[in-house]
């Protein structure tokens, strides 16, 4: 029986570390790019710009250059050994079309490193953890808007990268769906990813034991009904230690949101957390998926059980 369990968990950054910054997902603009290199450059780091992050696909616009090239940047950063980190330029569309082009095998040798990124990159973070055992961080990304205009979420990142035991205690503000605590692994994403990367070579087959986190963004409920029905119909949920639900921008009206949430997970019997603040939302927290923690609803607090790097 499958069971969430943790990962290795990548070193943590010292000033002067480099950090390449790919877009393996949408197109990214070029003047967010260049704000969010100046962010990163301000913590010292030196971020270096793989060399398709600005391309754009000839034929459709909502890829960021061809798949092969998007992998190309991506496994040429990983594996890299002068480079420390990896952080995505931005989410959107793109990465289900180029998992299946890179060297897992060649990337696993290459070492453990830090990989930030969210939304799309879902499908990376389940990769990452399937193909090679790492701890991720589900956090905002170089050229997003949530990021360069939010310092709340540049900060929470910069702790996490920096100096990680700082913020083991993630709280929330939000409320308890379903009250309770529950221990276990985290992990999860982007709500329409995980149910779309069902099935795959690179996703998992259970949350057993997990903690499972969970957003979505520009989605009708109608539709974030049919992305959980998927994860209960395939199983996925089953064992399941608790549930986080990060934020749900554009998406349906509140009060049928929560309606749908009780309606899907409250029959899971464990703890679900509302309103807790990662994900397309304005000061978005960095998740590290991965790291075993424990889950207060009524507190609104994780605790991880040691720091997300090492």
């Amino acid at each position: 029986m499958n069971q969430v369990e943790p990962l290795r968990r990548p070193p943590r950054l010292a000033p002067g570390a480099r950090v390449a910054v790919v877009a393996p997902s949408g197109p990214v603009p070029q003047d967010r790019l260049r704000a969010g290199l100046d962010v990163l450059r301000g913590w010292g780091l030196d971020p270096v710009v793989a060399p398709h992050v600005l391309d754009r696909h000839h034929r459709f616009d909502y890829l960021a250059g061809t798949d092969a090239d998007r992998a190309a940047d991506l496994q040429a950063a990983w594996c890299d050994p002068a480079v420390d980190a990896v952080i995505c330029a931005r989410g959107g569309y793109g990465v289900q079309r180029m998992t299946e082009l890179l060297d897992w095998t060649a990337m696993r040798a290459a070492g453990p490193k830090v990989f930030v990124g969210f939304s799309d990159i879902t499908a990376l973070h389940e990769a990452f953890a399937t193909r090679l055992g790492l701890v991720t961080l589900h956090g905002p990304m170089a050229a997003g808007l949530d990021f360069v205009k939010s310092t709340r979420a540049q900060d929470h990142l910069r702790a996490t990268l920096f100096a990680p035991e700082t913020v083991r205690v993630l709280t929330s503000g939000g409320t308890a769906l379903v009250p309770g605590r529950a221990r276990g692994v985290t992990l999860g994403g982007c709500l329409a990813l995980l149910a779309a990367e069902l099935g795959t070579p690179h996703a998992r087959t259970s949350a057993r034991g997990g903690l499972l986190c969970l957003e979505d963004v520009g989605e009708e409920t109608y539709r974030l009904d049919r992305y959980l029905t998927q994860l209960l119909r395939a199983g996925l949920l089953d064992g399941v230690a608790g549930v986080l639900l990060g934020s749900w921008a554009d998406c349906g009206p509140p009060d049928e949101l929560r309606a749908l949430f009780t309606d899907r997970l409250g029959g899971l019997g464990v703890p679900v957390a509302e309103e807790f603040g990662f994900g397309h939302c304005d000061g978005a927290m960095t998740v590290p998926f991965g790291v075993p923690a424990e889950l207060d609803t009524e507190a609104g607090t994780l605790t991880l059980e040691h720091p997300a790097l090492s």
